[in-house]
């Protein structure tokens, strides 16, 4: 970004820098500002305890070979629970980054924060929830101000139905994810009749079906696509893949495409572990107390699969994704009315550890999207998914060049 350009002090701000998402985002805003020319990115850390920053920022510059970032990057001290400080952080930044999750307990302040002082907003919520309450909320005010706020920045032929499953590879030391998400999961599942309520709200109609209406696969199936067991997949993908969908559908007129997501299991033994503690689970998030001991001893009632302590260095090293697209629909000149699909597609999307180095990758490239192509984003503000945001910009290229790769190409 142009140094004539800059308004604020700072180009992008990382709030929760201390966090264990934060650490990666620190040390992927530091990358990604080396690589250009020097001073195109002003960047700054905020949290909570500026002794904790100071820390974070000496273990990164070790890590990065940097040591520059203890004495050149700024430190802010900002807390969710004092206005004030919220205020004066986003006074400083064009773009927050926020990392203090869950988001449902944590965001709302940050996003009132950013919209009532003019910085944009980004994030990596995977909380449905939080997501569609902040666009029913916001969206018009963050449009008055010209404030743009964009959450699950993490990980869109005429298509009629995609279903997509994801699959993670591990190295010996298995798979692991961070407290925060476990918690996030726990909540979200716990309060999952208020997000039926909160889309009543919206007063949305259906969106058209394009062609023959696919039918659900069920609860639990044996994927012939990935040859292995699958469930639905109860992240927040359905939910942002449907917002984008209205959106694209009302502003931009592009037929909706009916949307599955699926998460790969493994074989029946994993069926049969993942049956016995989705019961455990189900039963437990219903109850507060069941609450307080799920979030209490994750790693126990996961069977080790999150921890407070999050992957070791050598799990997010080992662990990779693999998130394909099954579509299908009709080639030109065919009429959707008449006969089934006949042109099939098939995208595939690849990755480093999708949490913590996927995800973080995402989102700092997001924002130096948003910085330097902010012309090409919807309207002049507003609360949107990265589909809707990102979808005429250069943002895929830049995924492209860095730890996520895309590939498409058609099968029987």
């Amino acid at each position: 970004m142009a140094a004539a350009a800059r308004t604020r002090p700072y180009d992008v701000i990382i709030f929760g820098a201390t966090g264990f998402t934060g650490q990666f985002v620190v040390e992927e805003v530091a990358r990604c500002a080396a690589e250009g020319p020097s001073g195109s990115l002003k960047w700054a850390v905020a949290g909570r305890s500026r002794q904790r920053l100071e820390e974070m920022l000496k273990q990164a510059a070790g890590r990065l070979s940097m040591p520059e970032l203890r004495t050149d990057i700024e430190i802010i001290v900002a807390d969710v629970s004092i206005e004030e400080s919220l205020a004066i952080m986003c006074q400083q930044g064009l773009v927050i980054l926020n990392c203090v999750g869950p988001y449902r307990f944590y965001g709302e302040p940050v996003v009132k924060a950013c919209i009532a002082n003019g910085a944009h907003y980004l994030d990596i919520c995977g909380e449905p929830q939080f997501l569609e309450r902040m666009q029913l909320e916001y969206h018009t005010k963050a449009l008055d101000k010209g404030v743009y706020v964009i959450g699950s920045c993490g990980f869109d032929w005429t298509l009629t139905a995609v279903d997509s499953f994801l699959t993670l590879s591990s190295g010996p030391e298995g798979l692991c994810g961070h407290d925060a998400t476990w918690k996030s999961a726990v909540y979200g599942f716990a309060d999952s009749g208020s997000l039926r309520q909160l889309r009543k709200k919206f007063g949305n109609k259906p969106l058209p079906v394009l062609g023959t209406k696919v039918k659900s696969r069920g609860f639990m199936f044996f994927s012939k696509e990935i040859e292995q067991y699958a469930i639905p997949f109860m992240g927040s993908d359905p939910s942002v893949v449907r917002r984008t969908q209205r959106f694209l559908y009302e502003e931009e007129q592009q037929s909706p495409v009916q949307y599955s997501a699926y998460v790969g299991v493994g074989g029946i033994f994993s069926v049969v572990k993942l049956f016995c503690g989705g019961l455990l689970f189900w039963f437990m998030a219903k109850f507060s107390l069941g609450r307080k001991l799920l979030t209490t001893f994750p790693s126990f009632f996961s069977f080790g699969l999150f921890s407070k302590s999050g992957p070791t260095m050598k799990q997010i090293e080992d662990t990779c994704f693999n998130m394909t697209f099954y579509g299908e629909g009709y080639s030109e000149g065919a009429d959707p009315n008449e006969g089934r699909p006949n042109t099939k597609i098939c995208t595939q999307v690849l990755g480093t550890e999708p949490g913590y180095v996927a995800t973080v990758s995402a989102l700092v490239q997001a924002a130096i999207t948003l910085l330097n192509e902010l012309h090409c984003l919807p309207r002049r503000g507003g609360v949107y998914t990265p589909g809707a945001a990102f979808y005429k910009t250069s943002l895929i290229d830049r995924l492209h060049n860095h730890s996520i790769k895309f590939s498409v190409r058609n099968y029987q």
